[in-house]
């Protein structure tokens, strides 16, 4: 599809705020008594991980039998990490984690593209790389054939973006489960909530505010030796073309769930942002704060805000107003007069990343096709990218216009010795979006 067939068959209209894990369909190739789950992983980081020990960790009989990243002391790492873990109680069988992990040194892999190795030997991939090459990596999982668990963000630009809707087609039509990390659709004390707004306790929702203001995160320093493609790839959270700026990689968690609330994605944005704190060489050319107000197909409003400043007031966390009553945080509905409607108690809710993955694990064991989160996953990236081109502009931006944008972040060529996007100048800074100047779409 080109970007008029995804806007003229109206993909997003059909995706946005629709529940994740409920689709069904017909038995999928792989029987259910088909021997263990081969499970491998792309992007060996913390949430890489996170996310393979988890898969681990469901009940079902998983062996995680390949490896891939571009950096091979990450692989390396990563396996280490994960071998030397002792706990007996994280699977439902029989506790050996050891049991669980098959992969000698050929299938633990490096490089670009070391995502290609990987695939032959599983039958399910966990792609956790920084968000740049998660639509090269969700077009090559698909086209082979595997199931797939797949981390937040889903592209950094709207080209990005349109390879994942094309990709997710093609799932669909192959029964391939697809489940995207933006784990609060798995979370109970979200989905009592969401429930109880959409039957309407709290009347018509006409305002949301959603909230990721935090500290930050890591820094990693240039180091001696280093190209500027390593350097960045390394330090890939400060560099657009592979994170997407913080608003796009954190805050799509709360923007995911004003999209869910107000049943759809906006229709425009404005806002504005700018680099008030965290302005080191090292910091590459992202904002520190973003403020961006979404207007929703009749009127609705979203207010979202973000901000990594050290020694400012944390916030992540959503809340909504209606016609008759609040909902001022998660679980909890609330009349006009300030009475109580609602309350959930989470303390015994499970761990919603550790749902994302019995649930996966269980339709693929089963051998069903019930987990189809691609699109969500677009429609929520594609509204953080909206929020980000409103920032980084200081123009209104429109839904149309910002799918549609041709500008591409990402090269479309990799290798170690190859120039990335954005380069330093001669003093090592790099150039920042100026609002009022920068390109919008």
């Amino acid at each position: 599809m080109n970007r008029r067939d995804f806007m003229r068959t109206g993909t997003f209209a059909a995706m946005a705020g629709v529940p994740v894990n409920t689709r069904t369909g017909p038995i999928n190739v792989r029987p259910a008594t088909a021997d263990a789950i081969r499970v491998g992983v792309i992007g060996c980081g913390g949430r890489g991980t996170g996310a393979t020990v988890q898969a681990l960790s469901t009940s079902q009989d998983v062996k995680l039998v390949a490896m891939a990243d571009a950096f091979g002391d990450r692989v390396e790492d990563s396996y280490a990490n994960i071998t030397s873990l002792e706990r007996d109680d994280w699977m439902g069988g029989d506790g050996d984690l050891n049991a669980r992990i098959d992969v000698p040194p050929e299938r633990r892999f490096s490089g670009f593209d070391a995502y290609k190795q990987v695939l032959p030997h599983v039958d399910v991939v966990i792609l956790t790389t920084p968000p740049a090459f998660r639509p090269i990596h969700f077009e090559a999982a698909v086209e082979a054939g595997k199931h797939i668990f797949m981390e937040k963000p889903v592209a950094t630009d709207a080209p990005g973006i349109r390879r994942v809707l094309a990709a997710a087609a093609r799932a669909k039509d192959k029964n391939l489960n697809v489940v995207v990390g933006l784990q609060r659709h798995y979370q109970t004390v979200y989905k009592e909530w969401v429930d109880r707004i959409h039957a309407g306790m709290i009347g018509d929702v006409v305002l949301g505010r959603v909230y990721w203001n935090s500290a930050g995160v890591w820094v990693r320093e240039r180091e001696a030796g280093q190209t500027e493609m390593e350097y960045q790839m390394r330090n890939w959270y400060y560099f657009n073309w592979l994170c997407g700026d913080h608003i796009v990689e954190q805050h799509i968690h709360n923007i995911d769930v004003g999209n869910w609330v107000m049943g759809g994605h906006p229709v425009r944005a404005q806002g504005q942002g700018g680099r008030l704190v965290r302005r080191g060489k090292e910091h590459g050319e992202i904002f520190d704060h973003h403020f961006v107000e979404f207007e929703y197909e009749g009127g609705g409003r979203v207010l979202s805000q973000c901000r990594h400043m050290p020694e400012t007031a944390n916030r992540v966390s959503e809340g909504f107003h209606g016609s008759n009553g609040t909902a001022p945080k998660p679980g909890m509905i609330l009349s006009n007069t300030g009475a109580t409607l609602f309350e959930h108690d989470d303390a015994d809710d499970p761990n919603p990343y550790q749902v994302e993955h019995d649930e996966l694990f269980a339709t693929v064991a089963a051998g069903k096709y019930a987990h189809a989160d691609a699109e969500l996953g677009a429609t929520a990236t594609m509204t953080a990218i909206m929020g980000r081109m409103a920032t980084y502009s200081g123009q209104m931006i429109e839904w149309e216009q910002a799918l549609e944008s041709d500008l591409q972040l990402v090269p479309s060529t990799f290798g170690w010795d190859v120039t990335p996007p954005v380069t330093p100048d001669a003093d090592g800074y790099y150039a920042i979006p100026h609002p009022g100047v920068s390109r919008a779409f």
